[in-house]
């Protein structure tokens, strides 16, 4: 019998699937007769083999465009060369010759946060037509538009010190051709690639002046003339080996996690897919998820025995350390003479027991995972006057503040202010990463629904009837709309997550993302913070 977590993980991969051909065999094809790899083939060459890569967005923009933009046209995600940690950014030539959509920009932004935040090195594969023209409007203007691209590369570039490495493979136009110009290493290949604020029709149009693509633009011409690019190659392949050689003969990091790769989980990761209960407001232990992901599944628990509805604690993922903060789920057996409490529910003694924990992780440099199953904050009148208010905010004051690497598990329900509190994505956690099963948004549909048309309801059964035919569809059309929002390709369409995680991957992509974080050893506040300068005169 297939469980809710079999069969959603089923849907997302063939989904996937989908994505991850691109523009297609037609195109791919073409791409091929050019003498040129697709990007994501272009990735594996750079990457090394057998080494985990964590995609970033690949759900991105699926559900828009009628389809036409898969991945948004560009292949971003943290990988291994040589070992060490890169963000690797790379245009899709195969949508749209890998012109920038709205949400292509907003792909590379977050990748290019990552490798600020993460103090790791970018590598830009470069084969673009530059601006998607319909959508420009969404590209072009605004704080977020495509400029903070350059901005990000000069911050990295200037203060921050991060390798920036660009190859051109294929076209880089206009404005985009600053993203290279703006790296520490152009590399370009002969014949396939082109680079220039103006292509040769533009140039004819704007000067009159006739003249080819490779004169205009090509390795040879960047390399031997302009001086614009550093390296000319021949081919992808070339362009891709060279990439590793530099990345090979950088200096080691100065901060890198001593990690254990031979260690193991307690738990088969696969039995995880039997875990979770069909109906996701049923109750399941926790300690047995985190069994398949923690290094011999062992959790020395941070007061075990108080709010037991949140569980923090000590543990090890590939034998780095890490603070656990995780929810529980199912009727929590309260002190003598106390009310059982709601497994999913923060009350003020879990807040208050949560923000010491933070805290203390943050003195002692441990990096933090939250494996969010939240429905919210406890409400009513024991709540109020217990001060869950207050608590929730020491909560989240915490967690904010907190400059310690930040990573996201999402396994079930994220809810409300309780989904906040366990670093959410508007507090820039490092990675934020769900399985198929979760579920993002301010409450359950039945629960919106109860809030609406309660009332209505509530009015209708005390004078004996029916609700009304129209109060009924808008109801049933609010279950379907929140549905549909808490599906987590719905947030992976939005970049709400950086990506989807399957249960026998979960602790090899948390392994990466603990490793590529603790290249930085903080503060991990913000998208990126700078490092302290003198003043002028000092």
């Amino acid at each position: 019998m297939s469980t809710r977590l079999r069969q959603l993980a089923t849907e997302v991969r063939e989904l996937e699937d989908k994505l991850r051909e691109g523009g297609g065999s037609a195109r791919i094809a073409k791409q091929h007769e050019q003498g040129k790899r697709t990007a994501r083939e272009r990735v594996t060459g750079l990457l090394d083999d057998g080494a985990p890569f964590l995609e970033l967005g690949l759900l991105v923009a699926h559900d828009r465009y009628d389809g036409q933009a898969p991945a948004a046209g560009v292949v971003t995600g943290v990988g291994m060369v040589h070992g060490r940690e890169v963000v690797v950014v790379a245009n899709d030539a195969t949508v749209k010759a890998g012109s920038w959509w709205p949400e292509t920009i907003t792909k590379i932004l977050r990748a290019q946060e990552v490798a600020m935040r993460c103090r790791i090195p970018i590598v830009y594969l470069v084969d673009s037509a530059g601006v998607n023209l319909p959508y420009q409007g969404g590209v072009f203007p605004g704080q977020y538009g495509a400029a903070r691209i350059f901005y990000y590369n000069s911050i990295m570039r200037r203060y921050l010190r991060i390798p920036q490495f660009s190859a051109v493979m294929g076209q880089c136009v206009a404005g985009g051709a600053y993203l290279p110009a703006l790296s520490d290493v152009i590399l370009m290949v002969k014949g396939s690639s082109f680079m220039g604020l103006g292509g040769p029709n533009l140039v004819k149009g704007a000067t009159g002046q006739t003249v080819d693509g490779e004169t205009l633009g090509g390795a040879v011409t960047h390399t031997e003339v302009s001086g614009v690019a550093h390296y000319a190659v021949e081919d992808d392949h070339e362009c891709l080996a060279k990439l590793r050689d530099l990345i090979e003969r950088l200096p080691a990091p100065m901060h890198r996690p001593a990690s254990n790769a031979e260690a193991k989980p307690a738990t088969d990761p696969d039995k995880l897919y039997d875990l979770l209960p069909s109906d996701h407001r049923m109750q399941y232990d926790m300690h047995d998820l985190l069994g398949a992901v923690l290094d011999d599944g062992k959790l020395d628990e941070f007061q075990p025995n108080l709010a037991k509805e949140i569980m923090c604690g000590d543990a090890h993922i590939e034998g780095i350390p890490v603070g656990v903060i995780a929810n529980q789920r199912g009727l929590i057996k309260g002190r003598p003479g106390e009310r059982p409490r709601f497994g999913g529910i923060i009350y003020a003694e879990s807040a208050e027991k949560v923000a010491y924990f933070i805290d203390r992780c943050d003195r002692q440099g441990l990096p933090i995972l939250f494996v969010q199953d939240v429905s919210g904050f406890m409400v009513g009148p024991d709540a109020e006057h217990e001060g869950i208010i207050r608590a929730g905010a020491r909560f989240v004051e915490a967690m904010a503040t907190a400059r310690v690497p930040k990573i996201v598990l999402t396994v079930n329900h994220a809810s409300g202010a309780g989904y906040y509190a366990m670093a959410g994505q508007g507090f820039d956690p490092d990675f934020i990463l769900s399985w198929p099963t979760g579920r993002m948004a301010v409450m359950e549909g039945e629960s919106a629904v109860q809030a609406v048309h309660g009332p209505t309801f509530e009015k209708a059964k005390q004078a004996g009837v029916q609700p009304s035919d129209a109060v009924l569809a808008s109801a049933d059309a609010m279950r379907a709309d929140y549905e549909e929002q808490l599906d987590a390709r719905y947030a992976g369409a939005r970049g709400f997550i950086d990506a989807i995680v399957y249960p026998e991957d979960t602790r090899d992509m948390l392994a990466l993302a603990l490793r590529a974080a603790l290249h930085n050893p903080g503060p991990h506040l913000g998208p990126f913070v700078l490092p302290p300068m003198p003043m002028s005169g000092a």
